[in-house]
């Protein structure tokens, strides 16, 4: 059967011990539904609440709880447990909570979560760039365990990490960033390069997958916004709240406001259904995004440090190179595939960028 995650967003007066009581109700009459409970998440912080159930579908477990206790879930959505635990560390009850009389779990599923990129572009002129990616790979990985983080998906140039502390999260940035810029950078001039993306949230939020909000925005910070290390402004006040209001070095790491989160994110939306039109235009931005020419490229500009012309080429550019990686398709199919008027331009484009041909670096 699947497994779900629910969401419960409780009223202020609701305590640890209440939803310990109330986890206990689910539990004798969830054979009715066909479920099984395997273990919950409290925040009394954030009065929000996470159940992770096995059951036959989503509505079974709206009427268990609504049977039991009458708090049916804002949000359920279905989730793979040993990626779920990657993320919360558990998909049990913790130990210290075992064997009392309630089983009260005041633990909460708020996560800071980590983004890491790096990107090779030496595209095989320099073979010892390659060479070092294991060495660098095994260096973050001691590095993350060092600042107690959970490594949750590792595809060699590309980390996902889960925090419990943003101090952590905020330290093991600032130590990876440290031990990648003296011993990759210096020595491959630049060739390699890496970025980090900060951002914290909870498990479940209306879209389908857990943590998806809270990746997305990390993703694009990490890929899009200005700077080697970036982020998020509640990263940046929970930081503030765990080391008594001291303040993240604004000239180590790029913390965006609220505001320039809103945007990347609409921009992004954007950009990713639109990319890959052969007859999208630069002023498609501004109209789409409700911004002036001049506001665009400001705003861009500020956030990216390239203009919209430059975004998008270089967009479409990256998503050239994936496809190159791939071999299933020719240079002209992946020049219009990628946006591209015509396969010169995509190839003078490309030179211009990256110093080859896309020709050459297929080959």
């Amino acid at each position: 059967m699947p497994i779900y995650l629910d969401r419960h967003d409780m009223p202020n007066e609701i305590t640890a011990e209440h939803v310990a009581e109330m986890h206990q109700m689910d539990l004798k009459c969830q054979h009715e539904f066909g479920c099984r409970g395997f273990t919950y998440w409290f925040d009394e912080k954030r009065k929000s609440g996470f159940c992770l159930i096995e059951a036959p579908d989503k509505e079974s477990i709206k009427r268990m709880h609504d049977k039991a206790h009458g708090g049916v879930p804002s949000q359920i959505i279905e989730v793979d447990e040993s990626f779920l635990e990657s993320f919360l560390g558990r998909i049990v009850d913790p130990e210290k909570a075992k064997n009392t009389k309630l089983n009260i779990i005041n633990d909460p599923a708020f996560r800071t979560l980590m983004v890491i990129s790096i990107k090779d572009s030496s595209f095989g002129k320099n073979k010892i760039n390659i060479d070092l990616l294991p060495d660098i790979n095994e260096t973050i990985c001691k590095t993350i365990e060092q600042f107690e983080g959970r490594l949750v998906e590792n595809k060699s140039t590309n980390f996902l990490i889960s925090f419990v502390s943003v101090s952590n999260a905020i330290m093991c940035a600032l130590e990876v960033k440290s031990k990648f810029k003296k011993h990759v950078e210096e020595q491959t001039k630049g060739l390699i390069s890496l970025n980090i993306g900060l951002n914290c949230g909870v498990p479940v939020t209306e879209r389908e997958s857990i943590f998806e909000d809270t990746i997305s925005l990390a993703e694009r910070m990490c890929d899009v916004a200005n700077g080697v290390i970036v982020a998020s402004s509640e990263v940046n006040t929970l930081y503030e709240i765990e080391n008594v209001n001291a303040s993240i070095d604004k000239g180590i790491i790029n913390i965006l406001n609220p505001t320039e989160e809103t945007f990347l994110n609409k921009l992004m939306d954007f950009t990713e259904k639109t990319w890959n039109k052969t007859d999208f235009r630069v002023d498609d931005f501004g109209v789409n995004l409700g911004f002036s020419k001049s506001q665009l490229y400001r705003k861009l500009k500020s956030l990216t440090g390239k203009s919209p012309n430059e975004f998008i080429k270089e967009y479409r550019l990256e998503k050239a190179i994936s496809l190159l990686d791939k071999q299933e398709a020719n240079i002209s199919e992946i020049a219009f595939e990628t946006g591209f008027n015509s396969p010169s331009y995509f190839s003078k484009c490309f030179q211009e960028t990256y110093g080859i041909l896309p020709s050459d670096y297929a080959r």
